[in-house]
């Protein structure tokens, strides 16, 4: 058989490239599972009083999700991207059933560290493998289709099972829907899906240094990847805390939105509702941030997306209305779109082939521990300050992050 040669650019990998779409499509699908049905599952089943206990499912979630990024983009350097995504399956599995069938609360908070290995290695290996493929000139565009298709995912499912729990009750229904997208997906990513590694290889054995040190960027260990993107280089770290600081508003939505929307008696198929536009919004916007970063760069996007998502939370403190709660979610999602794809294609600008995938391992480290500790920041908050009053806060510090982008942050694009 005739060797496959290897070619950068998402023209010549598409059927590659829509394939990885299709997959982090059903990785987004695993959470779009959880956004509505498990605070409602906390409330009316097992009875949760305190939010704090409450959100904990989200802390466990964004622990090991914050921490397998990391490894996940060690090990795709040295495995490969194919065997990481195929064990971030295998984790994903287990977890509608063990909410399925959970006697107590400690169960869900078991289902959701393996959600979020399953997260960690599966979506960190869609956002590799379509970098590798398409190369520098539209790393925004494929990042941004890459976020599109997860979250497209999240927003359908939300709406999707809002609708079963509200017709079926919040188990065990919408979750054996979880558990056929799971077997899906491993098995699409088993069957169909290639190894992707050889084209980052093509593309550092492309890359013309810029200096004579610039020779041994590809030689950093972990340890000087870890700390190149969370504090030593200014780019990096101001990518990192933008990251980190739009998983606590996120938090706040998955997990706040829904309890304080029911206090005002919106049914479980509303508030599913609101959680779909907010991620349709996120998704959809993700194809044009991706593309618009790819002409005028990375840095504008990201401050301007913290501000109309800082804007977007800071009207939660006057929502009552329908309309309102909508204007808000919606805005909350466009300020994430900007940000969300725009981010990773900074980072994947800033690093050396040779170590990109493992300092998008260290970013995605950041960005999405900002779930642990948002979820205990929030739900201490909410129990102590009320539950509305903790989005003011949040919307401060949503508008600060903001403001270091603009402040810090080097531009990363530069057309060749």
């Amino acid at each position: 058989m005739k060797e496959r040669q290897l070619v950068l650019g998402l023209r010549p990998n598409l059927d590659q490239f829509i394939l990885l779409a299709v997959n982090n499509a059903f990785v987004g699908t695993m959470v779009g599972l959880e956004r509505t049905v498990l605070p409602m599952l906390g409330k009316q089943t097992f009875h949760l009083a305190s939010l704090s206990l409450l959100l904990s499912f989200i802390v466990s979630f964004g622990v090991v999700k914050g921490a397998l990024n990391l490894v996940a983009g060690k090990l795709a350097d040295h495995w490969g991207r194919k065997p990481v995504l195929l064990l971030g399956w295998l984790l994903g599995i287990p977890v509608p059933l063990l909410v399925i069938f959970a006697p107590n609360w400690a169960w869900i908070v078991a289902a959701n560290l393996l959600l979020g290995a399953n997260q960690g290695f599966a979506w960190s290996m869609t956002v590799s493998s379509k970098v590798d493929l398409v190369g520098h000139q539209k790393r925004g565009l494929a990042l941004g289709i890459n976020e599109f298709s997860g979250y497209i995912g999240v927003a359908l499912t939300s709406a999707f099972t809002g609708y079963l729990a509200s017709q079926f009750g919040p188990r065990p229904v919408p979750f054996w829907f979880g558990e056929a997208v799971a077997l899906v997906g491993f098995f699409m990513a088993w069957f169909l899906i290639r190894e992707t590694l050889p084209y980052a290889k093509l593309e550092a054995s492309l890359s013309k240094p810029s200096s004579q040190n610039a020779f041994l960027e590809d030689k950093l260990t972990l340890k000087q990847v870890v700390a190149k993107v969370s504090f030593r280089d200014r780019t990096l770290f101001s990518c990192s805390q933008a990251g980190l600081i739009n998983k606590l508003s996120d938090t706040a939505v998955w997990g706040l939105v829904p309890i304080l929307m029911a206090q005002e008696h919106f049914s479980i198929a509303i508030i599913g509702l609101v959680g779909s536009i907010y991620a349709t919004s996120w998704g959809v916007l993700q194809l044009v941030s991706g593309a618009w970063s790819d002409r005028v760069g990375r840095k504008l996007p990201i401050a301007l997306g913290q501000w109309v998502n800082g804007l977007g939370v800071a009207l939660i403190l006057f929502s009552h209305s329908l309309w309102l709660w909508i204007f808000s979610a919606f805005l909350m999602g466009m300020g994430t779109a900007f940000i969300y794809p725009v981010l990773l294609s900074a980072v994947g600008d800033a690093a050396h082939p040779g170590w990109r995938s493992s300092a998008l391992g260290v970013y995605r480290m950041w960005r999405d521990g900002g779930y642990a500790i948002g979820g205990i920041l929030l739900g201490f908050g909410a129990d102590f300050f009320g539950l509305r009053q903790v989005f003011g806060v949040l919307a401060m510090l949503v508008m600060l992050s903001g403001l270091i982008v603009t402040f810090l942050m080097r531009e990363t694009f530069h057309r060749a």
